[in-house]
């Protein structure tokens, strides 16, 4: 059976990134539906940090506050490599409604996105697999198989694949998910309290790096930590989660700390997990595109996976209303897919040389202890890692949109405009706050003026 009256847009996939994706094209008034096969949101907390970029996008979405109000700030990070610290660096950034990232689970994240998406007038399908995908000239037509077993086709005008790593819309499409397994490399993962030397804050991160392990201690909404640990992977073969003993056994060894105890939370979260680093060859084709997980992935260190998808929904939305409602020619969401590949590929190229996901040979162990306290005091430096971290400098500058390639300055087209200090109207506030994600804004910088610290601009 066919259904007629289908949606502008069908997304395929339930999690963050589908979610998130929905908000934002409710936002820009298309009719969307979200389907997925789990029976509702996710019950694994799986990703725990959001950072500040993808705050400042939960905001335009109309969700910020209700994540803050769910979640821990981050204040602090404190290293230590094999059992010495060498330093500690504040989180804190400026020019951004945001200044610190939030820790939050997935858990919650996607009940507060589909908490959202219901106030913009749309549920999830949960219990509805999508079996088979027909992309066309006009638009494409969807299966799906729901709760009852039956089946029926969907009809739409685009389809978006946010199903993860084994994309139904992807392998339809024929399109090469180009990369590799990561060799040696493992992550396990639990969320426990715990009884140790180190001062227990709720807003302290703490890292431990160790030979053949590096270790994450991140603060957890309702306590305790999430223990997140890359570790050299000697039986590839093992796929069984660890038990509170290795994870215990693991943490008093990279904290140098042998009486520490281990008190699993309330719901249980133990995970063993292996990676790819792989990126979708295009994340467009006609009427069918891709997003999240579904387009590109690696190891999830720092979340960067979700905060990435985050980014690519909200780049995604706009374009894809403005074609649809015909305020842009279709060439415009060619460039979300060069953007998306190249922030995806850029991304990978970082967690390749990331030192905090790479357990360290004895040679980076040793320069790590000589020249981390010389690193970790420097404000130069630390403002850098902060700035990574944030994800704000991350830009667009090579993109077929941003006219001066060529250009130069601190601020460039196809950057973040920051959120310095304005007037308007005789009121203090942001930049951003002149600024709404379902329409357009012309800011005019006064003749011979420059964007300051009391620049005032006009909508």
């Amino acid at each position: 059976m066919s259904d007629d009256t289908g949606p502008d847009v069908l997304i395929i996939g339930g999690g963050p990134t589908g979610l998130a994706l929905a908000v934002a094209l409710r936002q820009h008034g298309l009719a969307v539906t979200v389907v997925d096969r789990k029976p509702g949101t996710q019950r694994e907390v799986r990703a725990s940090v959001i950072w500040q970029r993808a705050l400042e996008i939960l905001r335009d979405l109309g969700c910020a506050d209700r994540f803050t109000d769910s979640g821990l700030p981050l204040r602090r990070a404190e290293m230590y490599v094999q059992g010495r610290r060498i330093g500690g660096h504040e989180n804190a950034m400026e020019h951004t409604p945001f200044p610190r990232p939030l820790g939050i689970e997935q858990t919650a994240m996607e009940s507060l996105l589909a908490e959202r998406l219901a106030e913009l007038g749309t549920e999830v399908c949960w219990e509805t697999e999508a079996v088979a995908v027909r992309p066309g000239a006009g638009g494409a037509e969807v299966d799906v198989r729901g709760p009852d077993g039956r089946s029926r086709t969907i009809g739409c005008r685009w389809v978006v694949g946010c199903e993860g790593a084994h994309s139904l819309v992807r392998k339809t499409l024929g399109i090469a998910f180009e990369g590799e397994r990561r060799a040696d490399l493992q992550a396990l993962q639990i969320n426990a309290v715990p009884e140790w030397k180190y001062p227990v804050a709720p807003d302290v991160t703490y890292f431990f790096i160790e030979r053949r392990v590096c270790l994450i201690a991140s603060p957890r909404p309702g306590g305790g930590y999430r223990f997140f640990s890359f570790c050299q992977d000697p039986d590839p073969a093992r796929v069984d989660p660890p038990d509170a003993a290795e994870m215990r056994d693991l943490v008093a060894r990279a904290a140098h700390d042998p009486d520490t105890r281990l008190v699993p939370t309330d719901p249980r979260w133990l995970n063993r997990a292996r990676f790819h680093d792989r990126i979708a060859a295009s994340l467009r084709q006609g009427p069918a595109l891709l997003a999240g997980d579904s387009a590109h992935m690696w190891a999830p260190v720092g979340g960067r996976g979700l905060n990435t998808g985050f980014r690519g929904a909200h780049n995604l939305a706009w374009k894809l209303a403005a074609v649809h409602h015909g305020w842009a020619v279709d060439a415009l969401l060619d460039t979300y897919s060069a953007e998306q590949r190249h922030t995806a590929q850029e991304i990978m190229r970082q967690m390749r040389r990331n030192l905090l996901e790479l357990p360290p040979s004895p040679l980076t162990l040793a320069a790590m202890r000589l020249l981390g306290p010389v690193l970790m005091g420097s404000e130069r430096f630390s403002r850098r890692g902060r700035a990574l971290l944030s994800e704000l400098p991350r830009h667009h500058r090579a993109s077929e949109l941003s006219t001066d390639k060529g250009g130069r300055g601190s601020l460039r087209a196809g950057d973040r405009l920051p959120d310095l200090p304005v007037g308007e109207g005789g009121k203090r506030g942001g930049t951003h706050d002149l600024l709404a994600y379902d329409r357009w804004t012309l800011l005019i910088v006064g003749a011979g003026d420059a964007i300051g610290n009391d620049q005032q601009f006009a909508p």
